[in-house]
């Protein structure tokens, strides 16, 4: 993927958008910059009452700092909140406190971005000035072309469609089925098959049979087999649980672990209630691995919906919780990232 530069707020909006897959709303969004080049972008929804700004600004920037290459930021705060004729944006004690915070940690606030519902400005302008332009703007920036060319879009908002489940009852009885006769191998063996029709079906580039897509249902059903599978979708050849928890020397390949969310979001469709979770918890763990905190846990409550007692969904949904970020996004090489630069 060739580089693309960001030039204006246009262009920055448009890339948060595509980054991030939806608009934001009553958040704030921080990118690193090393120099001139993009580093981790963060989402974080703006303190709801007065006299959080410190603890908030910390918070934010605990996840920042994790950019060790980081030396400055840019950032855009979306709200619905209005700016009153003559008085300052919105949340100016929460920018505050975030520079003050920030530079305690050697990193300065480069530009910023005020974003209402249909319109955007320059953060620091000054009262009483009205430099503003339609948000509207953005659907013709240079980047936002460049990434619908690559064939990305933008949500209205960040909330999760799953697609339509077509299973049927002998969909669940084969799922069984499947269960019952991995039950009766060797557990190394019954490892070994699940690791190879896994294997064929991230290299094969092609929705698989629905007899594969039940057998992949039910392998995902027994946790010693889920973990290794899980371990299987970044493609690096290192231990399993370096590789669950982001903690790898090796950048995964990112193609290929969007391609197994597909391969999950098409079996979800042939899950029964029963079987969904496992499911549902693994492509939450994926979007863990890209970053992507807010869908993570979305897909964690889904899991949950469908079986309250699927502990590996609880615990992982805790891990969110916790503010642990996965380790590939920690380093720049290794993170999920678009490849940009600020001019």
């Amino acid at each position: 993927m060739n580089a693309l530069t960001i030039k204006d707020p246009a262009d920055l909006l448009s890339f948060i958008g595509h980054t991030l897959g939806f608009w934001p709303q009553e958040s704030l969004v921080c990118i690193t910059l090393n120099r001139n080049n993009v580093g981790a972008t963060l989402r974080i929804d703006l303190p709801r009452e007065p006299g959080q700004e410190r603890l908030f600004a910390r918070t934010v920037a605990s996840y920042l700092t994790n950019d060790a290459n980081a030396s400055n930021i840019v950032f855009a705060l979306y709200t619905s909140a209005t700016t009153e004729p003559g008085q300052p944006k919105p949340h100016t004690a929460t920018i505050a406190a975030l520079t003050g915070v920030l530079a305690e940690n050697n990193i300065t606030i480069r530009d910023g971005i005020f974003v209402g519902n249909d319109t955007y400005s320059p953060y620091d302008s000054e009262p009483g000035q009205n430099i503003t332009l339609p948000l509207s703007t953005t659907e013709y920036s240079h980047v936002n072309a460049e990434f619908i060319y690559r064939g990305s879009t933008i949500a209205a908002t960040n909330q999760i469609t799953l697609p339509r489940r077509s299973h049927q009852a002998d969909d669940a009885m084969a799922v069984n089925e499947q269960l019952t006769a991995v039950g009766a191998m060797h557990p190394e063996e019954a490892l070994e098959h699940a690791h190879r029709l896994w294997t064929d079906l991230l290299d094969a580039k092609e929705y698989p049979a629905d007899e594969d897509t039940l057998t992949l249902i039910a392998y995902f059903q027994i946790p010693h087999i889920r973990d290794q599978l899980m371990a299987d979708i970044p493609g690096i050849d290192e231990p399993p649980q370096h590789v669950l928890f982001a903690q790898t020397q090796s950048a995964p390949k990112w193609s290929r672990i969007e391609w197994a969310q597909q391969l999950l979001l098409h079996a979800y469709t042939r899950t029964s209630p029963e079987n969904a979770a496992p499911i549902l918890t693994t492509i939450g763990y994926i979007n863990w691995w890209e970053g992507r905190g807010s869908k993570a846990h979305q897909f964690m409550q889904l899991a949950l919906d469908t079986d309250p007692g699927y502990r590996f969904a609880r615990i992982s949904d805790q891990m969110l919780g916790a503010g642990i970020i996965a380790g590939w996004n920690t380093n720049r090489v290794t993170a999920y990232k678009t490849q940009l630069d600020m001019p």
